[in-house]
């Protein structure tokens, strides 16, 4: 069957087409230069129009195209579109019951999920969306259709949820999922520790996708949540116990989480490795070496004998060299240094060893040659640092040629060393769930290793629980940015904020929430409190009521009650504390540096040293060249470290802060902590 233009519409349409042949599924429009096949799968619409003469016929195609024919007599035009309509009406009801199955086969699918009762990560749920695409793909006809008929309708629409709001979708499964979880697993999240987890920290445990930070803000239980993933873990079969990796920053965390995990879950077979123990194990393994880790590791006073030793050697053997140590000394540290042979000085020595041993180590740290070191300097300060490096030179030789004696290695070579054996493939991971503690202390080598980890296996999910506003290690070499840009790093995946702190009252969380997120480059948390505090709770008070404040501590203070005093420094220690014994024989005090209070916890927290000057808090920068081109790029915020130091040692409060400040030259946190509200007292 065929329509043609009559030789008058042919002659003044003036168009390409002039003639549609009908064909099995399909039309062919032609005229005397172009043809146009149209297969029925590709049809839209047919719409049939009366112009003042002639009728026109008009086939919609996808991407808007339509193609037109011209100058047909009116009465033929009706009849041939009323056959065509019929036969691809037919067609597209026929069509419609294959598109039907096909949906239905993928709303089976997603049910599927449903009923095996997993969590549906951002991974599965991209793959998910591609099996749809790729199913409508296949579909008979375009899926621009899909709503004309009713055995299609519903299914479509499900379908189209899945695409058009993928998120939305996922979110709603996994919140029900979720849900799910915590109702019949109720007795696991009640018993796993001393107290019930709250709602916050059982769904961190659940979260299932591959990438989780968990941001455990201080006192929000994040041990207590580390110890119920691998609780979880176990209990619903996830994961045999050898295939969960536990990892903490030093040996004495690392114990600490073996017993609360033999407390609490009653086995032995779980038990958290430090970094290195973990690089050690893997070079074992990977190399059937057992390489024995240099004494100098462990011994400070030794590797500054050592660097001295050969910076000794150094000056007095190269005049150039020295006049070089000379000018660093001077112009960029601005230290005094003797005339004559200074390196000689016992007291300059004594005061260079702890810098040898920092600049050695983070040269040891970047692993690279140092050419390398010099390359990936900023350019502003690459000259003067491959300077510095080239004086570095001696004490670096004398390092390696140490650890060649003892036939040792040093902490950062058996990361490097674990690192290349994962690559070369020659240790294969067993775990599957990796934990780490205390995520913000992490450096970009032990980030590498995580990486060389779970580049075996693309399925290992990484469960870290930090918290940046407690990051304080840069100058270890912690990167803040592996936490604020988590998913950059470590791939797609979810955030879950502890929301509830169990240690301080909501005034002392009030002023320290506050304080550390003036800085914009801070993670944004929630950080709620179980009780109130009064307006006292965080008080400024001037540093020569320390010991006012002792004896009216005295008089109210149980002797169970502890009272920690920090100070920036372990030389400000005040005088006053030795006779404490005595003094105030009732009272439980502590003194230590902030850093080292890091995981502790007491009922009073009087903080000392808030002033300013070279020994002051904030801290002045004390960076050399070194430092900033080792160690990783700070934010652009002034203080952010020494804020986060403060955040730490206000936190470590139950009850009451007092913050000590010189009253003539008083830190410029005093007057950040007024704007904040902070009273001040004249006495305590």
């Amino acid at each position: 069957m065929e329509l043609k233009a009559t030789s008058m519409g042919k002659r003044l349409a003036q168009h390409p087409y002039d003639k549609v042949v009908l064909l099995n599924a399909g039309v062919r429009v032609s005229g005397e230069r172009h043809e146009y096949l149209i297969p029925f799968n590709q049809l839209l619409a047919i719409h049939c129009k009366r112009g003042l003469v002639w009728g026109e016929l008009e086939f919609v195609l996808p991407t808007d195209k339509v193609v037109r024919l011209h100058g047909t007599e009116w009465a033929e035009t009706q009849h041939f579109h009323h056959h065509l309509n019929a036969l691809w009406q037919r067609w597209s009801h026929e069509m419609s019951v294959i598109a039907a199955q096909v949906l239905e086969q993928v709303l089976e699918d997603i049910a599927q999920r449903d009923e095996q009762q997993k969590w549906l990560t951002r991974q599965q749920t991209a793959e998910l969306q591609q099996k749809i695409a790729q199913a409508i793909a296949a579909l008979p006809f375009p899926s621009s259709r899909l709503d004309e008929f009713e055995n299609c309708r519903e299914a479509w629409r499900k379908c189209q949820a899945w695409l058009g709001d993928i998120d939305k979708s996922r979110l709603a499964h996994n919140q029900a999922w979720t849900d799910a979880m915590l109702v019949r697993h109720a007795d696991f999240f009640r018993n796993i520790e001393s107290s019930p987890l709250n709602p916050a920290q059982a769904r961190a445990v659940v979260n299932g996708e591959r990438s989780l930070l968990v941001l455990a803000g201080a006192g929000s239980g994040k041990t207590s949540v580390l110890v119920a993933r691998a609780g979880w873990l176990l209990t619903t079969g996830e994961a045999a116990a050898d295939q969960i990796l536990l990892l903490a920053f030093g040996r004495k965390a690392a114990q600490e989480m073996d017993e609360r995990i033999q407390q609490r879950l009653h086995t032995e077979d779980i038990s958290a490795r430090t970094f290195h123990s973990l690089a050690l194990h893997i070079i074992q393994q990977g190399s059937k070496k057992v390489p024995v880790v240099s004494r100098l590791e462990n011994d400070a006073q030794a590797r500054r004998d050592l660097f001295i030793k050969a910076w000794r050697q150094q000056c007095s053997e190269k005049k150039a060299q020295a006049k070089g140590w000379r000018q660093w000394l001077e112009e960029e540290l601005g230290w005094t240094v003797p005339e004559g042979s200074f390196w000689q000085d016992e007291k300059l020595a004594r005061r260079l060893g702890s810098r040898l041993d920092r600049w050695v180590s983070l040269m040891r740290m970047h692993g690279g040659s140092q050419a390398e070191m010099i390359a990936n300097a900023p350019e502003a300060i690459r000259d003067l640092f491959s300077r510095r490096v080239k004086l570095m030179a001696p004490m670096l030789k004398a390092w390696k040629t140490a650890l060649k004696e003892e036939n040792a290695v040093d902490f950062s070579g058996l990361i490097h060393q674990a690192i290349i054996i994962l690559e070369k493939g020659r240790f294969v991971s067993p775990w599957k769930h990796i934990l780490v503690d205390e995520f913000q202390d992490i450096s970009p080598q032990r980030a590498a290793l995580l990486a060389a980890l779970r580049a075996q296996n693309k399925h290992t999910s990484l469960f870290a629980v930090g918290d940046d506003w407690q990051a304080i290690y840069r100058f270890s070499g912690a990167q803040l940015s592996l936490t604020t840009a988590f998913h950059h790093y470590f791939g797609e995946g979810d955030r879950s904020d502890l929301d509830t702190t169990y240690r301080f009252n909501s005034r002392i969380g009030e002023i320290a929430n506050r304080f550390v997120q003036q800085n914009p480059y801070q993670l944004a948390k929630p950080l709620n409190s179980l009780t109130q505090g009064d307006k006292k709770a965080v008080t400024l008070l001037p540093e020569d009521k320390l010991e006012p404040l002792l004896d009216k501590l005295s008089g109210y203070a149980k002797p169970d009650e502890r009272i920690l005093v920090l100070a920036r420094y372990h030389h400000l220690k005040p005088a006053a504390l030795e006779k404490a014994a005595t003094r105030w024989p009732t009272l439980q005090l502590d003194f230590m540096t902030i850093h080292a209070s890091k995981g502790q916890q007491a009922d009073y927290v009087i903080v000392l040293g808030l002033k300013d000057g070279s020994d002051g808090f904030p801290a002045p920068a004390r960076e050399s060249v070194m430092e900033e081109a080792l160690l990783p790029v700070p934010e652009d915020f002034p203080d952010a470290e020494e804020r986060r130091l403060l955040y730490v040692a206000i936190t470590r409060a139950r009850h009451r802060v007092w913050l000590l400040f010189n009253s003539d030259a008083p830190s410029t946190f005093v007057d950040i902590l007024k704007s904040l509200d902070v009273p001040v007292a004249r006495k305590p």
